[in-house]
């Protein structure tokens, strides 16, 4: 598992930290309970505060995505599919909101918008 943290993104690194491993689950690279490693060893192996890595754990765990068995460690919970096509729906919405805003500065009408999105699913 590799996890990449930018100290000039912009971003905070616990979320950049969550969003990755939140990724990494929702594309099927982590698996159903598969062990994550420790809050202390990621927080050692990125060079960061634990309480940092913590935040991230938590985030994770309070959205359904790792559970931690006390005295086992933390694991990838159970893909729950309701989970995961709310969060593919958000991600439509935010490119979408993206691609109205790219067809505004270009002028583009909805009728536009609409030919080319049409023309695009025809060739899948």
């Amino acid at each position: 598992m590799h996890i990449f943290i930018d100290n000039r993104s912009g971003h905070p690194i616990y979320d950049q930290i969550y969003t990755q491993l939140k990724d990494m689950i929702l594309s099927g690279k982590l698996e159903s309970d598969q062990a994550l490693p420790s809050i202390r060893a990621l927080a050692k192996e990125l060079r960061i505060s634990v309480i940092t890595t913590k935040r991230a754990y938590d985030e994770l765990e309070r959205e359904g995505f790792i559970y931690t068995v006390a005295g086992k460690g933390t694991f990838v919970a159970p893909k729950n599919e309701t989970l995961v096509q709310e969060e593919h729906l958000k991600q439509i919405e935010e490119h979408m909101a993206a691609i109205l805003a790219l067809a505004r500065g270009c002028g583009l009408s909805r009728d536009e918008l609409t030919e080319m999105f049409r023309i695009m699913g025809e060739e899948l």
